[in-house]
């Protein structure tokens, strides 16, 4: 049996300022492939170019990435600002729906800083478009110079609940991780556990309670250093785990059809 697929949510972006393009970074792939064990296929997040029942056929699981655009403040009931900073309105016309098929269906995901807060989103919930600016909590964006390993550094620690999904993952109750984001969530959705903390409250570690499969979301970036980092490790390995048993069903379920 090939490989199970795992789609990646890409990006608008463009090249040069010109040329628009469909993009994911490569660290994406490489845990994709390197630890999670699943062939990566980059997904142009556009409904002009793909359907939401299309790639629940095509892929057996989503990556939902981080990414520069934030979630347009009208899928969550608020009014657009400045503190909200741009938008990609074709992805969450693909990812919003996704993530609520793949729940439904027991389909597994992964979803990373903007894919955490989708997620959030996708079951109702709220975002706050600056966290730096509430009392009392720091600044969680990404370092504005520095090397990609200083961007990338583990800059604080996540408390995760005691005997709770991702305290079972880790094998630790409290976990060092990097931090590059600027939004966060204000409401939880309906059936979203926050399952981690940083230490000023902010939460960083999610998953949809009572749902058939996958659902886990994290506010940092996992994929970089995935194949050595402790904490990054486990948790693509799961993911993997997922997604080949979805696979498998998927195609068990194909071969007693054909029978």
């Amino acid at each position: 049996m090939t490989r199970p697929v795992v789609g990646i949510i890409s990006n608008s972006h463009l090249i040069n300022d010109q040329y628009p393009t469909h993009a994911g970074g490569t660290m994406n792939s490489d845990a994709i492939s390197g630890v999670a064990g699943c062939i990566p296929l980059l997904i142009p997040a556009d409904p002009r170019f793909v359907a939401v029942d299309e790639l629940l056929e095509v892929c057996d699981g989503f990556l939902l990435t981080g990414g520069r655009p934030n979630v347009h403040p009208e899928e969550y009931g608020e009014p657009a600002t400045e503190a909200h900073g741009a938008f990609d309105r074709a992805r969450d016309a693909i990812t919003l729906p996704l993530v609520r098929a793949c729940v439904e269906r027991g389909q597994p995901f992964l979803g990373i800083c903007r894919g955490f807060q989708e997620v959030n989103v996708a079951l109702g919930g709220t975002l706050y478009p600056e966290i730096r600016d509430l009392p009392g909590r720091m600044n969680h964006r990404m370092p504005p110079d520095g090397t990609m390993e200083e961007k990338f550094a583990l800059r604080h620690e996540v408390t995760l609940s005691e005997g709770g999904v991702f305290h079972r993952l880790f094998g630790a109750s409290r976990v060092m991780t990097n931090t590059l984001h600027g939004q966060g969530i204000k409401q939880p959705g309906a059936r979203i556990v926050i399952d981690g903390h940083a230490p000023d409250g902010t939460p960083e570690a999610i998953y949809v309670s009572d749902a058939p499969g996958f659902t886990l979301a994290v506010q940092w970036h996992p994929e970089w250093d995935a194949a050595n980092d402790p904490v990054s490790r486990p948790l693509f390995t799961a993911f993997g785990e997922a997604v080949r048993g979805w696979a498998c069903g998927k195609h068990g379920l194909a071969l007693s059809r054909s029978a």
